[in-house]
């Protein structure tokens, strides 16, 4: 399938779409979320990107300007996060085509990028995509809750476990 990808800031129109578009694959983002992505790219505070492919809604990704990861937010490193794909939509460069227009908005920015990757199979997408663009480990080990997890620590497998990692500007 030769698909064309169209890479464009999301708009106040997007609120109800994306959540109609995420929702029927199940995909659990509550339409208050979306909202206020909205309200924060109004504010300043992220940019959010939308993908269209075959001229709908294919997926999304947002970068916030100040992490909720402390090792970030003292660093002035902004943060990759909620890249999600429509699964009829993968494997067509959409995810790439996501990284590569918001890297660039972030170096020109910042000079630097970071995101959190989660650790268990539903990420393993992710965690390679991260690994050929370059992404490499912040050098501070697993965060539980965003925090460090210690050796002899019990730590849930799931979302609030991950690795984060970093890309500065070439």
């Amino acid at each position: 399938m030769n698909t064309r990808i169209h890479i464009r800031p999301m708009t106040g129109a997007d609120v109800e779409s994306v959540y109609r578009s995420l929702d029927q694959f199940e995909i659990g983002k509550p339409l208050d979320y979306i909202a206020r992505c909205w309200e924060e790219n109004v504010s300043g505070r992220r940019v959010t990107l939308i993908a269209e492919g075959e001229n709908r809604f294919a997926g999304w990704l947002h970068l916030v300007f100040r992490s909720d990861y402390a090792y970030f937010a003292e660093r002035n490193i902004p943060e990759i996060n909620n890249l999600d794909v429509l699964p009829p939509m993968r494997r067509l460069g959409i995810a790439n085509a996501l990284m590569e227009t918001v890297e660039r908005i972030a170096f020109d920015r910042f000079g630097i990028v970071g995101v959190g990757v989660g650790l268990y199979s539903d990420y393993g997408s992710a965690q390679r995509l991260y690994a050929k663009r370059g992404y490499v480990p912040d050098g501070r080990g697993l965060m539980y809750l965003g925090e460090p997890a210690k050796p002899g620590d019990y730590v849930q497998v799931g979302h609030d476990l991950a690795l984060y990692l970093i890309k500065e500007r070439a």
